[in-house]
């Protein structure tokens, strides 16, 4: 790796390709070590000690999270990949030696029998834990390419305006959708995360099948927790 200094703000703040390239080889250094399963909580009280950075992934149920952490760390059963949606009801944390990153996976919402545009207890558990984490750096809010955006996930992005935790917008699912409809979606998105204070400019497009975009999205995790 070279020695330019990374950019905080990530790829939008990269001043030429130099750093661009500085970014997305620590990206690939972190995401070479190998992760692990740390621990999983249910309620605030069994929280782990807020050490690091955290950066939590959010999205609709079955939107791909847990494939898009699979392919984050380059392994295939990290993270469980559910055919249930909704199942997953709890926060799992996820951690490599010699980085203070951590990964949260958090439930899914929005699932089609929900009495309400976001679930009751995702608002509770997982409200009060994007507003009371002093180390959460940023929520990664999945969308799926295929599917127009839902009333949930607008839900989701003003809960997190509310609680100002910073989020960005991750297309998953990519090589599922032709090119013309890819940038449609992607502009729409784009759009969406210009009108939310807490929302993020760049917005990044990806495949956990193909790989597409893992390399951006390992280099803006670089830049939040530095080595």
């Amino acid at each position: 790796m070279t020695g330019t200094p990374l950019p905080a703000g990530g790829l939008a703040e990269a001043r030429d390709e130099e750093e661009r390239t500085a970014l997305i080889e620590a990206g690939r250094l972190l995401f070479a070590r190998p992760w692990g399963f740390a621990t999983a909580t249910q309620t605030l009280e069994h929280l782990p000690p807020p050490e690091g950075v955290e950066v939590a992934l959010a999205g609709r149920s079955n939107v791909g999270k847990s494939s898009l952490t699979n392919a984050l760390t380059g392994q295939k059963a990290l993270a469980r990949v559910s055919v249930t949606p909704g199942r997953t009801k709890q926060l799992n944390f996820f951690r490599t030696e010699g980085s203070p990153l951590t990964l949260v996976d958090m439930p899914g919402y929005g699932y089609a029998q929900a009495s309400k545009l976001v679930k009751e207890d995702w608002q509770g558990l997982m409200f009060d834990y994007l507003r009371g984490r002093p180390n959460l750096r940023r929520v990664l809010l999945l969308m799926d390419s295929r599917i127009e955006t839902k009333s949930s996930d607008r839900a989701v992005m003003t809960l997190l305006d509310k609680a100002a935790v910073p989020f960005q917008l991750v297309l998953t699912k990519a090589d599922a959708v032709k090119p013309e409809q890819l940038a449609k979606r992607r502009a729409e998105v784009e759009g969406l995360a210009r009108k939310h204070p807490a929302g993020h400019p760049l917005v990044l497009v990806t495949s956990s099948e193909t790989g597409l975009g893992m390399d951006l999205l390992r280099a803006e995790l670089a830049a939040l927790a530095p080595a």
